[in-house]
């Protein structure tokens, strides 16, 4: 049986991960936030003393060490050697850490090996850096959301400081932060973010979060 996998790339803060659960809410299939799993691989080393720049110390790390998800009432769990780590990941210095440790070849095959697997056994909106070029290139549904960088960093602003966090960060910090980010996801040597030429280019930089998982949800509709 034919899967029903749709990929969703684009750099942080533009808002893939509020439409990918939104479209796989609406369609009744699963979410699988990607970049989770690399914010559990970074936790691990950051735990262990490691830097995770540091292959030659995050690469013996990778035999021992499980990270899976479930999905509990539609939110999906992030587990890191059998431990809910879903709240933990969710700081600056493990987004920095996941980025970091995304660079690292052994990284990248490791997780797209599970996501592929997961692809092949569910329906899935899956939402990440390389989905589309990398992991399942096959799906003939791509999309790449954007939004520029100055827009992306009020959105994580007002994201941080809801939660109480990163308040005394400007906003030049903050899009400078996301612009370095941006340069290292993209100019990694394995599995770079791109976006491939099959892909709907989304801009949410003027958009509403319902225009744009309309938007979305069109185009998949279009090619069913």
């Amino acid at each position: 049986m034919e899967r029903l996998n749709i990929a969703i790339d684009g750099p942080a803060g533009a808002g893939k991960s509020t439409i990918s659960k939104a479209v796989a809410q609406e369609l009744g299939i699963l979410y699988l936030d990607t970049g989770a799993m690399y914010r559990a691989l970074a936790l691990k080393a950051i735990r262990l003393g490691i830097d995770p720049n540091d292959a030659s110390r995050v690469v013996p790390m990778l035999p021992g060490t499980s990270v899976s998800v479930r999905s509990e009432g539609g939110v999906q769990r992030t587990l890191l050697d059998g431990e809910d780590v879903s709240g933990e990941i969710r700081t600056q210095q493990i987004a920095k850490g996941a980025s970091d440790i995304g660079v690292i070849p052994e990284v990248r095959v490791k997780l797209a090996e599970c996501q592929r697997e997961i692809a092949k056994n569910a329906d899935v909106v899956m939402e990440g850096r390389e989905i589309g070029s990398y992991v399942i290139p096959q799906t003939p549904y791509k999309f790449y959301v954007t939004a520029s960088s100055d827009e992306r960093a009020a959105r994580r602003l007002r994201e941080l400081h809801a939660k109480g966090l990163e308040l005394d960060k400007t906003h030049g910090q903050m899009k400078a932060e996301i612009e370095a980010r941006d340069h290292t996801d993209s100019h990694r040597a394995t599995a770079p973010l791109i976006r491939v030429p099959d892909a709907v280019y989304v801009d949410t930089t003027d958009m509403s979060l319902d225009e744009a998982v309309n938007f979305v949800l069109a185009r998949i509709r279009r090619k069913s």
